[in-house]
């Protein structure tokens, strides 16, 4: 489990395919500190730590993970957003997260508000029952409130830290990113809807 809150930004310095699988390696501040079998978010995927050498880590991602995210665009030298589980007992800054990407969205829009940015992506409308304004929604891992959205698209606003401590820096109109909506939407949609079944 994860909070959205990132830790560090890693650095794809070399990716191998074999099979389905592709392998990456990634080097970053914390690499050092993880260890083997330890779960840790990368752009908001949960993934497993397999080796760590000095400065750098490794971790695998299936061919499921690589159709669910945009792992499989990632190229040697992106920036990734990283985060480590949770501990119990620490504060929940962000909201509760997976680390299980929904799906892809695309960055349609950004505007530099004098010092803050809005961001609007386009999302596939099957999931449009899981936004509403002022909810939460996890952008290459990171927490953030829904300022606008629509059917469609919605839009997000972020603060100049959030911009320099995370790959917002770098995503540009086109650039794909990782969703997952707020579990506790997931739920209540589900529940809601047995209702609606039950009751007909």
């Amino acid at each position: 489990m994860f909070t959205g809150i990132v830790e560090e930004i890693g650095i794809v310095e070399k990716i191998t395919s074999k099979g389905t699988n592709k392998t990456f390696v990634v080097s970053s501040p914390i690499s050092e500190e993880l260890k083997v079998d330890q779960s840790i978010a990368h752009n908001g995927v949960c993934l497993t730590v397999e080796s760590v050498l000095t400065g750098t880590h490794t971790i695998t991602a299936i061919n499921e993970t690589l159709e669910k995210s945009n792992l499989d665009l990632w190229k040697e030298g992106d920036f990734v957003n990283l985060e480590r589980c949770m501990k119990v007992g620490d504060r929940l800054d962000g909201h509760i997260v997976q680390g299980h990407v929904d799906d892809t969205g695309l960055c349609v829009g950004r505007e530099n508000q004098d010092g803050s940015w809005i961001f609007i992506f386009s999302y596939d409308s099957q999931h449009k029952g899981l936004l509403i304004n002022k909810g939460s929604i996890t952008v290459n891992g990171t927490s953030l409130t829904v300022v606008d959205c629509n059917d469609s698209e919605f839009q997000v606003a972020i603060i100049p830290y959030t911009y320099e401590n995370t790959v917002f820096k770098s995503i540009a109109i086109g650039t794909s990113v990782n969703l997952e909506f707020d579990i506790l939407g997931k739920y209540i949609l589900k529940s809601f809807g047995n209702y609606v079944s039950n009751v007909k």
